[in-house]
């Protein structure tokens, strides 16, 4: 995307879809992508994507909404590692491993909550939202030894676009905006900042590509969700990539926005489609109605994945109509979990046998293509190499 405000490249799509919407066109890659099957399915492949994916980069764990106020928190485990999101008194978010220096318990129950300090529940170790070692235990029988050495190990973390990414590699030195690529910008536009999370819910997935996969494909819309949204949902779509960050928008229906004066699109008109957030995140809904953000993550063997799905609304749920978000959670439990993810698994089931050697992306599945590529340019590159790839994109 070329260096302009964020609401001007939303604006120049949204020209881009109209003009294709008109002449029938779509911006296909270039030829078709194969994927060696045994990507999805080899443990020491899906290891090597752990650490060097989902341990190296930013990952977007949290909402601002989530860590308003002074002295909220949130603890979540990803990848094996324990992570602990906190908003200190100086209004600033910081992020720890979730491991008490002493003999390492886990200091904070997952979840979301509010407190001024946290103590361990195994020796009751005290520690401050920035960290800091207050106060051990019967301090005069355990022994001396410099508090200041022993706080919660800090984690990189940064707030953009009310979203909170944390580094799980506590020595990264991935500049976020790096990483970003300028997606920040456009993400601003989503509204997040004064969005509150009003529901979420668990999903069991499979391997986390497979997965991944379906969030940046429309070409399955109205075949495997003919009864669920229809036979004539969008199967043709465009990418727009920030390094490895794709939205995925369909030029139909832009049509309509032809004979409506630019300054009369609201922000509705320029942010439709699903936003993917690489290497985990999928977003899909509107500014002015709510999404349902999805955050996948590797589970515990290369056959697996968890989703945790984030429902957003502009404000809290009015009194008397949480019956209609908890059907629209339920719906779409059921579109991804029994839909998406049964289908997943049975892809992945197959995949195993080795019965055939590649999988294809289409010059209409760029998102995927663009997925595939970074997933292997990252798995390829060494710590030492890794800004320069993420600085210079997987074209040059």
């Amino acid at each position: 995307m070329t260096a302009v405000s964020g609401r001007e490249q939303l604006m120049e799509i949204t020209r881009r879809e109209i003009e294709n919407a008109m002449s029938g066109n779509l911006d296909l890659a270039p030829s078709v992508l194969e994927v060696p099957t045994e990507r999805y399915i080899d443990p020491e492949q899906w290891e090597l994507e752990v650490e060097r994916i989902f341990k190296r980069l930013p990952l977007a764990l949290a909402f601002t909404d989530e860590l308003r106020e002074i002295g909220s928190y949130k603890s979540i485990e990803v990848a094996g590692v324990p992570v602990l999101i906190t908003r200190t008194m100086e209004n600033e978010v910081k992020a720890f491993v979730n491991m008490c220096s002493h003999r390492g318990a886990i200091v904070v129950d997952e979840g979301c909550g509010e407190a001024r300090d946290f103590s361990c529940p195994y020796h009751a170790w005290l520690y401050d939202l920035e960290g800091n070692l207050q106060s051990v235990f019967d301090d005069s029988n355990f022994g001396e030894f410099d508090k200041t050495e022993f706080g919660l190990t800090p984690l990189p973390v940064a707030e953009r676009a009310g979203l909170i990414w944390v580094t799980l590699n506590p020595k990264s030195n991935v500049d976020i905006d790096t990483f970003l690529s300028g997606y920040a910008d456009v993400l601003e536009h989503l509204g997040f900042k004064d969005h509150v999370v009003a529901g979420k819910q668990p999903l069991d997935g499979p391997n986390w590509k497979v997965a991944y996969d379906g969030y940046r494909d429309f070409y399955h819309v109205p075949i495997l969700h003919r009864n669920s949204f229809g036979p004539d949902g969008p199967y043709q779509a465009d990418y727009y990539a920030w390094g490895p960050h794709v939205r995925v928008v369909s030029p139909k229906g832009h049509e309509r926005l032809s004979d409506i004066p630019e300054d009369q699109w609201n922000v509705d008109d320029i942010t439709g489609g699903v936003w993917t957030i690489f290497p985990n995140i999928s977003i899909a809904g509107t500014p002015s109605t709510g999404y349902m953000v999805s955050m996948m993550f590797p589970g515990k063997s290369v056959t697996e994945s968890y989703t945790i799905q984030n429902f957003t609304r502009p404000e809290p749920v009015p009194e008397g109509e949480e019956k209609e978000l908890e059907d629209h959670m339920k719906f779409m439990g059921y579109v991804v979990g029994e839909e998406d993810y049964y289908t997943g698994k049975r892809v992945q089931r197959s995949l195993a046998t080795g019965a055939k050697k590649v999988s294809m992306f289409g010059r209409n599945e760029n998102g995927g293509q663009l997925f595939h590529r970074w997933v292997q340019a990252l798995v390829d590159t060494p710590d030492e190499k890794l800004n320069e790839l993420l600085e210079k994109g997987i074209d040059n």
